[in-house]
């Protein structure tokens, strides 16, 4: 027995002999997907319906080029429009103007429960609907007149339809960007003498932009894509109509065409996806619970006893 002065003995725990749960199934599928792969990619290297050959002969192609230029314009001046009108309706959406606050959700309504095809299309149709505009004082004399079958603009109207449509969808994600961010941030920063718009421009929109990024980006890849379907306005020189309509329609092997489109489609939608995620880290910062190597030195250190 021990002395009752002496302090008890300490016991160190023993250790814990764990062994990790197997899966062995998971492994099993893992292979069987590899081989499905595997097989699936063979069988397209080896199969002559790809046109492998053609492939890589338009894929570089001087037309092609052209195509994915245009794509890009389309995809950056709709962008651009949209976000400067969705900003522009969730201004209007949230006013306590209630005219204001219903021509945004009328808007929203329309251009949200529309396909874009539909949209296009009457955007090309749009010289016939309005063959003159005039432009004067009402009742009075005209002082502009225009006539629309005269002027051909098939890249502006795709523009204006594909801006007009994203500007719906970019509407909501700017708003569901601002109300995530509690509404005493703006109310402690106006108390602090900073004005409306200065609120939203310095506390508000940094805190809801990692809110919007992620949709933001997705749209744009989305838009990206949609761009095929300038078609219906008619616009006929990006890359799908370029890839199917012209080049695939002269040699006659619509498969390596659509190959080369898409695999168009797949770089400039990887570089995008590569810029989002840049993005979203920028704009998260201070967000994340996990610390930083330097965080965690400078926290170990505060933490060592001060020395003697």
């Amino acid at each position: 027995m021990s002395d009752a002065g002496s302090p008890p003995q300490s016991t160190s725990p023993q250790a814990i002999n764990a062994v990790p749960l197997r899966h062995p199934w998971r492994w099993v599928a893992a292979a069987a997907i590899i081989i499905l792969v595997g097989l699936f990619l063979y069988g397209a290297a080896t199969n002559p319906a790809y046109g492998w050959s053609t492939f890589a002969e338009y894929l570089f192609n001087e037309r092609i080029l052209l195509g994915v230029f245009n794509t890009l314009q389309l995809t950056v001046y709709s962008m651009v429009i949209g976000i400067i009108l969705g900003v522009l309706l969730t201004v209007m959406r949230l006013s306590d103007n209630p005219v204001l606050s219903a021509v945004a959700w009328v808007f929203l309504w329309i251009f949200r429960g529309t396909p874009v095809y539909v949209q296009l299309a009457f955007w090309g149709l749009m010289p016939t609907v309005y063959q003159n505009v005039q432009l004067g004082v009402p009742f009075g004399p005209s002082l502009l007149q225009l006539d629309l079958q005269d002027l051909s603009f098939p890249f502006a109207l795709a523009v204006i339809g594909l801006a007009l449509n994203e500007a719906a969808y970019m509407a909501e994600i700017v708003r569901a960007g601002i109300t995530s961010v509690p509404e005493g941030q703006l109310e402690a920063s106006t108390a602090l003498g900073m004005s409306w718009g200065k609120a939203m421009r310095r506390t508000v929109l940094p805190q809801a932009m990692r809110v919007i990024i992620p949709p933001t980006g997705n749209e744009v890849i989305s838009l990206l894509k949609t761009t095929s379907l300038v078609t219906a306005v008619p616009y006929a020189f990006d890359l799908y109509s370029i890839a199917t309509r012209e080049i695939a329609a002269r040699i006659f092997e619509p498969v390596p065409l659509l190959l080369v489109a898409a695999t168009w489609y797949l770089i400039i939608t990887s570089i995008l996806m590569v810029g989002q995620f840049y993005l979203e880290r920028y704009f998260s910062r201070g967000a994340s619970r996990k610390l930083t190597s330097k965080q965690l030195e400078a926290l170990a250190l505060a933490q060592q006893p001060a020395a003697g």
